[in-house]
């Protein structure tokens, strides 16, 4: 089957998932499953009946509206040189399926949230800022490096999604003359006397994408700030980050009119994300600032990290700003690992108080670049340049099973499954409708109830899939 007319076999399926029954207790199951060819494909109705109380032989996942938690923010993914580098090689008629199967919440699978990078980054084909050496006065600050490709791709991005597409920027670092090592690459630090320059740097960069057609919700402090790459890194140690939120960056945003825009703290891994929260957040007057703490998932998962920070700083929102697998291999783009890796994290995540979650990028090459330094990825489309054929892998369908069916303004409610063997989010959308995300990671089938306001409903979760339910009507 071609990519096109597996893309078209797609939206067929989720038009068909978007006139949901309305009868009461019942829930329309969408599935993809390993070893067959559904692929967020409907997959039946459920009928709830009464069942007061399960035995303990009867595996369930319990739902419970009544205990409402986050209001989720958007899921969705970056748009970076790259991705529009790559977007840019493909005919038309494959530029506009990859627009409507990542952002048309109908016909595709809703994306919401997007990332894009201030300055170049490791997965742009070269290094470069918007300002002319050693002016510290910014006066020749021009994004024309962008306006190419990345901001065609952002405003098409945001249209097809229904002009709402929640979008903020990162920095991977400063000019080289405003850092200690003289250097984009290979860390160092912001010299402190470059500090009010580069909060500065922040308003020019957010006011020029406003007047190019894109508006900024809101940006990070700075990429992974506790690495030394070899692409575009700056050191931040929590105290360094700390002050120059409370001193430069917040102060700045604000007395130029902005100070309704988000700012969020860290943009690393959940491994040291509570010392770098306690730090941020335990200082009122840097706290002022912060909308909360970004993280990403490499090294170990450490889920709990972020339940810990949202238990410690409740008022403090969290949000899943980076994640992809790698090293790419052309050979290994379908593996079903990379979905569930996906599916694994976007539920514990989400189960310990994530708000937003943003992949990394939403498009790559055969190469999986093109990137500079060689730190070549995944990404849940890669685009054949040479063929302009699209290959949608596992973990495009995976994400869509939260980002079709969870929609901005969802709260998430609680999911209990009563084994390991099944992992499982639940959130309640904004239109009272539920959506229940149930993954079985196992190699064996799983029967399970879905269980809810003493109604349940009996299904199987096919080994290594995912599926979602969505409750509509009289659904507690």
């Amino acid at each position: 089957m071609t990519t096109s007319l597996r893309f078209s076999r797609l939206a067929a399926l989720l038009a068909t998932g978007a006139s949901l029954s309305a009868a009461p207790r019942a829930g329309d199951v969408f599935l993809t499953e390993q070893g067959s060819d559904r692929r967020l494909a409907p997959a039946g109705t459920l009928q709830f009946e009464p069942l007061p109380q399960p035995s303990e032989k009867q595996q369930c996942v319990f739902v419970d509206p009544s205990h409402a938690f986050e209001t989720l923010l958007g899921i969705g993914g970056a748009i970076t040189d790259a991705a529009a580098e790559t977007f840019d090689k493909l005919p038309p008629a494959q530029r506009a399926e990859l627009l409507r199967a990542y952002y048309d919440p109908v016909h595709g699978i809703g994306y919401s949230l997007a990332r894009t990078q201030i300055n170049s980054c490791d997965f742009s084909s070269a290094s470069y800022t918007y300002v002319a050496e050693g002016d510290r006065e910014l006066k020749t600050f021009d994004i024309a490096p962008d306006r190419q490709h990345r901001i065609p791709l952002l405003r098409a991005a945001r249209e097809a999604a229904g002009g709402q597409l929640t979008t903020y920027a990162s920095p991977w670092s400063p000019p080289a003359w405003m850092k200690d090592n003289g250097d984009m690459l290979h860390g160092g630090k912001l010299r402190p006397e470059f500090r009010a320059a580069w909060a500065e740097y922040f308003v020019k960069f957010i006011e020029a994408y406003e007047q190019a057609g894109v508006p900024l919700w809101g940006v990070t402090v700075q990429n992974e700030p506790m690495a030394v790459q070899i692409w575009e890194s700056c050191l931040f140690t929590a105290e360094e980050e700390r002050d120059f939120v409370r001193d430069h960056l917040g102060p700045t945003l604000a007395a130029r009119g902005l100070g309704g825009k988000k700012i969020v703290g860290w943009d690393h891994n959940r491994t040291q994300i509570y010392q770098r929260a306690a730090t941020l957040l335990g200082d009122p007057a840097a706290a002022r600032y912060l909308w909360g703490v970004g993280f990403h998932w490499y090294v170990d998962d450490t889920f709990e990290n972020v339940r810990r920070v949202r238990d410690a700083f409740p008022q403090a929102q969290l949000m899943l700003t980076e994640g992809c697998n790698g090293p790419f291999a052309w050979d290994k783009m379908m593996d079903w690992a990379l979905g569930e890796s996906y599916g694994r994290a976007m539920i514990h995540d989400f189960n310990n108080g994530a708000s937003g979650w943003t992949d990394w990028n939403i498009l790559l090459d055969e190469t999986g670049g093109p990137n500079h330094v060689g730190n070549f990825c995944f990404a849940p489309v890669h685009a054949d340049t040479r063929t302009g054929e699209l290959h949608y892998t596992p973990a495009f369908y995976y994400i869509g099973h939260f980002s079709k069916f969870i929609r901005p303004g969802a709260r998430r409610i609680v999911a209990s499954p009563t084994v390991d063997r099944l992992i499982a989010t639940a959130f309640r959308n904004p239109d009272g409708s539920i959506a229940v995300v149930v993954m079985n990671p196992s190699a064996e089938p799983q029967p399970f109830h879905v269980w809810i306001g003493g109604q349940a409903a009996p299904t199987l979760s096919p080994p290594h899939s995912i599926m979602t339910i969505v409750l509509r009507g009289d659904s507690g």
